[in-house]
């Protein structure tokens, strides 16, 4: 076959992949969503509205506080600027296309097909402004070349069922913040540190909760940077200062200009006064509270302290060893383990946010498939109790078990016909006593899933099923998060005395 008509069978199969991926963007998108005729407050279909209509009307100095015009307590803005940005953008589309959609004060609970197309557009085109040539920008930097075991790697990845679920299903725009993520990662794999060092303040600077991802790239960058020594470093160091700092002052200049401008949005992006957690989050301190009602023994600020101290311990070993031995496969790893450290032990988790540990273990799926697929359902499975009230189960059930199968049979294609396979990283796949607990796993979540739809929890136990969807769930994400630590502390990596060594030598 001709090196042309090679080009053109990858092309199509890139298309291909490109309408399969918005299919099930659309096809989720069909469904209802978050609050979806539930007044007085909705949901947060109404809460991405009303920040349009916030934006769009109000001058920025009114975004974050509570005015006449601007009632914090009706979902209020608490998200940092890059997202209000955003929503002004929307907004300004949306009074283009009809003004009752962001009208103000009159708008609350708007709800009309034209409307809902019209949101559920502006998270498709989020996708495929920002996330989808993420995704593909980082197989590539990572693989070298586009082929098709990159594109199965792609589709895998942006099919992620938690992903289109929340984004697409609930309603939010997760993809923006987490793309810009998966951006910086690329960048840093093809050693553009000052590039990705600015997507990654895209990120933080969309969505606060990307500071989960803040260790790794600190701890990355900073030891990748000295294994050229300290006199190269420092230099390169400061000009990562330089943009990253230089990145935050112009996103955020807007509300720079008074101080108590920055307190008040600081104050809206950090509520510490909700608690260490709300509703049934598949996290330590939710499972812990079962036993021991940790919200009635300690006062919010003595809570803060311990997630704040028990999450750095934990992350610490992650982090110093990508600090002395740095490594591309070490870092993806470090992406996971500190996500998922701050899912599990940090302040005021939401349960939405196990999609930060969950889209960098997909981003593991050529090294670890089996891991990877298992991690993706119990994570989607976690989120049942928040996707049940959206009326998300069919959708929830279908992309679980798509996710599944799609997974075993590329890979198992991929391995059949040695594209860029390893058999010692997908042997999990067909080894059987891992098929047998990933089974049991399964059958747990099916069990717990007909409980929660099919028999009416006791009087006395109203949450009977979400806890245990939240302690079941938490079980597993220990185990996984011991099972990543361990496969990022088995990789090798160039130490910082190595490379000292090394130059004396020369």
């Amino acid at each position: 076959m001709s090196s042309s008509s090679s080009v053109d069978v990858f092309r199509g199969a890139g298309v291909l992949t490109l309408l399969g991926i918005l299919i099930l963007r659309w096809g989720v998108s069909l469904h209802s969503y978050s609050g979806q005729k539930k007044p007085p407050m909705y949901g947060d279909y109404e809460a991405q509205r009303h920040w349009m209509e916030v934006t769009h009307n109000l001058p920025v100095k009114e975004w974050y506080f509570n005015t006449t015009n601007n009632d914090l307590l009706y979902w209020g803005l608490d998200y940092p600027p890059l997202t209000a940005y955003h929503s002004k953008l929307c907004g300004f589309i949306a009074s283009q296309i009809d003004e009752s959609f962001v009208a103000l004060g009159t708008s609350r609970g708007f709800e009309s097909y034209a409307h809902k197309l019209f949101m559920r557009w502006t998270v498709i085109f989020s996708d495929l402004l920002i996330l989808i040539p993420s995704v593909w920008w980082y197989f590539v930097s990572r693989h070298k070349t586009s082929d098709d075991s990159s594109l199965v790697w792609i589709f895998l990845v942006l099919s992620h069922p938690g992903l289109l679920l929340i984004d697409h299903g609930h309603f939010q725009y997760n993809g923006i913040s987490l793309g810009f993520t998966v951006a910086a990662a690329a960048a840093i794999f093809q050693n553009k540190k000052l590039l990705g060092s600015m997507l990654f303040v895209f990120a933080l600077s969309f969505k606060q909760m990307s500071l989960y991802h803040a260790f790794p790239f600190f701890f990355y960058l900073l030891g990748d940077t000295l294994k050229g020594g300290i006199l190269k470093g420092v230099p390169n160091l400061a000009a990562i200062a330089f943009v990253v700092l230089s990145t935050f002052a112009l996103l955020w200049s807007p509300f720079l200009t008074e101080i108590n401008q920055i307190k008040q949005v600081f104050v809206r992006l950090f509520p510490f006064a909700r608690g260490v957690f709300e509703d049934k989050v598949s996290n330590v301190w939710c499972a812990l509270n079962v036993l021991i009602k940790i919200k009635n023994l300690f006062k919010n600020e003595e809570m803060a302290l311990m997630c704040l101290v028990s999450t750095l311990i934990v992350v610490l070993p992650s982090c110093l060893d990508i600090l002395f031995r740095p490594n591309k496969k070490k870092f993806v790893y470090a992406l996971i383990n500190s996500g998922l450290t701050f899912f599990l032990f940090s302040y005021q988790v939401h349960e939405k946010s196990i999609l930060l540990a969950s889209i960098p273990v997909a981003l593991a799926l050529p090294s670890d498939p089996f891991l990877s697929m298992w991690f993706t359902t119990v994570s989607s499975f976690s989120m049942l109790p928040l996707l049940l009230k959206d009326g998300l189960l069919i959708p929830t059930v279908a992309l679980s078990v798509f996710h599944i199968v799609a997974t075993t049979l590329m890979v198992n294609v991929l391995a059949s016909t040695s594209l860029k396979s390893n058999k010692s990283d997908n042997q999990n796949v067909t080894n059987f006593w891992w098929w047998a607990v990933f089974s049991l796993s399964m059958m747990g979540c099916a069990v717990l899933t007909l409980l929660t739809v099919a028999v009416k929890p006791p009087k006395h136990l109203p949450d009977l099923f979400p806890l245990l969807i939240s302690v079941y769930s938490c079980i597993h994400f220990l185990g996984f998060l011991l099972y990543f630590n361990y496969k990022q502390f088995s990789l090798s990596g160039i130490s910082l005395r190595q490379t000292v060594d090394e130059k004396k030598h020369k």
